[in-house]
Formats: structure tokens, sequence, C-alpha cells
């Protein structure tokens, strides 16, 4: 075996991306454009399978979680209530020779120690004055850090004014059709609502290949629960598995004390201790390790890291972001878990004027003393005049216990253009029965990007074995199942049985449902090479010995070894392989080697 470390695994990747279809710089014949990337046909593939794997893992196997589809295209109307065009922003530097930006928290991080993420943007220029942090393109001095927004800005339609932007999560298309969800899944809490999608963020100096993408394809699921019955809930659904499930966890109060190492906690002790402001966050995270893990990434290379208040998007309370170990970019985000308590659809409701609100039923009803708001008839006809019936109407429809806290907190209620003082009401006190309230349920957010996972999977995945690169991808992900290659393919007549017994196989693994790879180009050993770059998992060789008592050989394409099976066998033992029903050594009896 010879080390990655021989040449760096990075450009290794990049290279057998291109030559083998995984994925590349978009509009290279003009350059190529920072931040975008194509996907190959091999590299759709794998992308693909980890999404369907997703969806599969949290969607489709529970009961808790639905999935829905929103526009890319948002209305400044929802970006402006829900924070993002005042608070998306990152700290950005201007070079003053060459006129270059970068994001200054990068830049200082890439030529400092310093932790920058999350400083201020005069501490930012203190780091960069005091640590001599310069251009990187020319060496040049840098301006004072300023805010850059990162929404990409466009106009919906032909008029003027009306303003959009693409979306740059997912989540705000899920807030704003909570009700309608409400309404479909029969008005139960919890529920999570899951959307996969593209986003864009207009990232300052993206130079990290698929780590940082100004257009990528975002993963998450808000997850609606009422956080009075968080625990209960949590109790009803959890399982062992996930309860005992250990995470490495590195909290704000550990980076605050200097420490710089994980600790492990299982999802239970992360409940008991408190350390998750909800038990539902460390639910998801303990699912989410799990996920992670099984696409085939070492436990020992997956961190849970806490971020600290100034870190933390704005909308949220507590945020832990999952990052995995890679051997070019070090620690890397690959999701974030956000508590963003009941911040989105409170706020949606108070610029819409939509009703977001759930209906938290008591357990039995209760008397209480609500006070009315009844409306004073000649009064009101004496300061409004004409308006009267308009005004009427209005306060008719108006939320009479917004309409109450308005007149007790500015002693009038303005409406309609009219202020309507406490001489235009008679507050009346009654004793009803009260069999619930209303309430904003609060979410905690699961959220990965597809690109990066796809990055760490090929990364974790990518081996040099007597430098031939193999792909050990795990199965289940690989962009085909199994490659059908004729040993020979041409000269003679038994080449061309090969290549209609190898043909006749492929079609007949199509139809099955296998994703099957057909190849006759070049050598036996160049196929098997080809085939190991891309990761196919098993290689079905049509050779000699099949003319003669229809067997055909299956390799393995982590040991190179093969076994023989009958053709009648071939899709059972395939089948078994792929599912992980029986383990390839199992078939193992003496057998070939390459």
């Amino acid at each position: 075996m010879v080390e990655q470390s021989v040449k760096d695994i990075y450009d290794l990747i990049v290279d057998l991306g291109k030559r083998r279809g995984l994925f590349w710089s978009s509009y290279e014949i003009y350059g190529g454009l920072a931040g975008f990337y194509d996907f190959g046909p091999v590299g759709v593939l794998i992308k693909r399978n980890i999404m369907n794997y997703w969806i599969s893992f949290f969607v489709r196997e529970t009961d808790l979680v639905v999935e829905i589809e929103t526009p890319i295209i948002t209305p400044r109307a929802v970006l402006q209530a829900s924070g993002h065009e005042d608070h998306f922003t990152d700290p950005v530097v201007e070079c003053l020779s060459c006129g270059r930006i970068f994001r200054a928290d990068h830049l200082i991080e890439e030529q400092t120690n310093v932790k920058a993420e999350g400083l201020s943007l005069d501490e930012l220029y203190r780091v960069i004055v005091e640590k001599n942090v310069k251009c990187p393109e020319c060496g040049g001095n840098l301006s004072k850090p300023s805010n850059a927004l990162l929404l990409f800005r466009t106009e919906i339609g032909p008029y003027k004014g009306s303003i959009g932007y693409i979306r740059p999560e997912a989540a705000q298309g899920m807030f704003t059709s909570f009700k309608n969800i409400l309404n479909v899944v029969r008005y139960r809490l919890p529920i999570g609502v899951a959307q996969v999608g593209k986003v864009c963020r207009n990232e300052i100096s993206p130079r990290q290949g698929l780590i940082r993408l100004r257009e990528f394809t975002i993963m998450e699921f808000e997850f609606f629960f009422d956080p009075t019955k968080a625990y209960d809930d949590v109790s009803s659904v959890i399982d062992e598995n996930v309860l005992n499930e250990k995470l490495n966890i590195l909290s704000w109060e550990d980076k605050e004390r200097g420490l710089t190492e994980a600790k492990p906690y299982t999802v239970k002790e992360l409940i008991e201790t408190g350390l998750i402001k909800t038990p539902w966050l460390a639910y998801w995270m303990g699912k989410g390790n799990i996920f992670v893990k099984s696409l085939g990434i070492p436990d020992k290379d997956i961190r849970f890291e806490e971020k600290g208040p100034f870190e933390r998007a704005h909308y949220s309370e507590q945020t832990f972001d999952q990052e995995v170990y890679t051997q070019r970019f070090g620690w890397i985000e690959v999701a974030g878990y956000s508590y963003r308590t009941n911040y989105d659809l409170e706020r949606h409701s108070k610029f819409s004027n939509a009703d977001l609100t759930y209906f938290r039923k008591y357990d039995k009803p209760i008397d209480k003393v609500v006070k009315k708001l009844i409306p004073n008839p000649s009064r009101i006809r004496e300061v409004t005049g004409e308006s009267f019936p308009q005004i009427m109407k209005l306060i008719s429809e108006a939320d009479g216990e917004l309409l109450m806290q308005q007149l007790i907190e500015k002693n009038y209620v303005e409406i309609g253009g009219f202020k309507l003082t406490r001489d235009c009401f008679v507050i009346k006190e009654d004793v009803v029965k009260i069999y619930g309230e209303k309430i904003f349920p609060h979410v905690v957010e699961p959220s990965f990007g597809l690109e990066r996972l796809f990055y760490v999977v090929i990364e974790k995945s990518l081996t040099i074995d007597e430098n031939r690169i193999v792909l050990r991808i795990k199965p289940f992900l690989a962009p085909y199942q199994v490659a059908v290659f004729p040993l020979l393919t041409s000269g003679d007549e038994k080449a061309t049985r090969m290549v209609e017994i190898a043909r006749k196989i492929h079609k007949k693994l199509l139809k099955s449902g296998f994703w099957s790879f057909y190849d006759e180009e070049g050598s036996i050993g160049r196929r098997y090479a080809r085939a190991d770059e891309i990761g196919i998992p098993y290689c079905v060789t049509i050779d000699h010995q099949t003319l003669e008592d229809k067997t055909v050989t299956i390799r393995d394409r982590d040991t190179r070894s093969q076994i023989r099976v009958h053709i009648n066998e071939l899709y059972d033992k395939l089948m078994n392989l792929i599912n992980y029903k029986n383990r390839f050594e199992s078939y193992l009896d003496g057998g070939l080697n390459e």
C-alpha cells in the first residue's frame, strides 16, 4: 500500500474527478468561475445516491418528517422578515494594491493562528494590523473590513421595484408553508418538513473547491415541536441505538477554556446533563452522527463543534456544526444543527399578518377571566365620520387580543388611519372556559451540504493500492453496483459469443433493477482499473469457461479476489452482496486471485 501523502490527496481527487467524470470547474472554456462546479456522469450518480440515501434515512424511514418543494426565487419581503437582508453578511477586505476582495476572517485564519470567526470589524482590523496580514495575491496592504451582503439579488418579472433574491437556504419556504403543512398532517406536532434543493450564497472569495461554493445543494429539514412537551415526545420515539450513540462534542465552554479536543457524550448524557438546550437537538445530532458514519466516515474523524454567541446565525439559540476531518482542509463543516426556537414563525407572522400559530390543547379546560374589547359605535362614528362602516368592518376582522394590547400600551388603537382612544371602546370581563392556547412552535434544524458530503466521501474512500487508485466507496453509494465485461471482444467466434452473453447479462441486470455498467474497450486489466477508480464494487467477467459451463466470475473491488458462479445464481449473489446480506469472503473457497 502506498501512502496517500506521496501526492496531495486533493490534487489526486481533482485529477480523478476530471478524468473519470466526477466533477470539474464550470465554464472552463471561458476560464472557469470561482465557486461553481459541474458534476460529470459519474459524479452525478454518486451525488444523487447520497441525496437519495439522506431522504430515505431522514424522511422515508421515519413517521416524523415529510418532504416538500418550494421555489428558489424568494420575494424580498420574506428575507426581510427572516432577518437575512440585515444579517446575512460576511466581513470583507480589499487589497489596496491590486483591488482584489477577500473574506477577512478566512484570510486571517489562513495566515495566522487566530480564530477569527465571530470577531467584530474593529477586532478583525486590529488582528490584520498586529499580525501583518497581507493580500495573498500580491502582498499588498488591506483595507479596513466592511460587511458584504451574501444574497444574490434579482428582479421578479419585468416590473421595476419587484425585488427578489435567490434563496440562501431552503428553510424560509418551509416556514411560510407551515400552516398548509399543519393542515395536511392533521394538525399534529412534532412534525419535520424536509427539502432538498439548490441554494446560492454570493461568497466573497471561494478558494476551496467543492468545500466553498456559490451555488450548492442543501438537504435540510425544519422540525417543529411544542417546547413544553419536548422531553415526553423525544422519549416516545427515541430508540436505544440513538440514545446510546456516542458523539464527539467540542463545547463552547471548553473552547473558551482553551481546549481543542472533543469529548465523547452519548445522546442520553447530552439530554440528561442539559448541555443541549432541547432534547430534540440532541436526538437529531445522534441520528446525524449515525448517518455520516454510514457513509464510510470513521467516528474518530467526526465531531460536533458548538458555536459561540457571536458565531451563531441571528436566528439561533444554540448551534452545533458537524465536522469531518479532511487531509487537505482540516476540519470542515458538513452539517449544521440549529435550535431556531420560535424566531422564524413569529417573525413571518408579524411581517405578513398571517396566523402561523399552533393550538396547544389543554388536558382539561380551565376557567379564565377574559377582557373583551367592545366597540362604542356612537363615539367611533364621531371620530371616523364617513369612514365609520369601513372602520367597524376592520375592527370586526382584527385580532381582539392585539387590539386590547395596543389599547393598554398606547391608550389608543390605530386602525384604518384613525386613532381610536379608550372612550371608543368598552372593556368587558367574562369568565370563559379555555381549552388551549395559541403558541408558535419551536424549531430544530438539521442542515446538510450535499457537495461537502460528496467530497468527504470521495476523500475517505480514495486509496492507492500498488500505484492504482481505488475508490472504496460504500456499494450503495457507488455510481454503478456492478460492471459487466467480456474477456475478449474481437478476433474470433468465441469473442463474439462472449460479447453477446455479456450484453445479455448487462441488459438483464438493468431490467432487474441493478445499476449496471458495460465496458468492452481495452484489456481486461485496464477495465478493472477504470471500474476501481470510480468505485464499482463488483465486476462480472464472461470468459472461456463461461462458454463451456455458463459460469462467470465476480470480482471484488476491495480485495481483488474472484469467485465463480453460475449465471442463474448471479443475480441473487449480487443482490446479497450489495445489500450486505453476505460478505464476499463467505463465498470464497480458495477463490481466484488476479
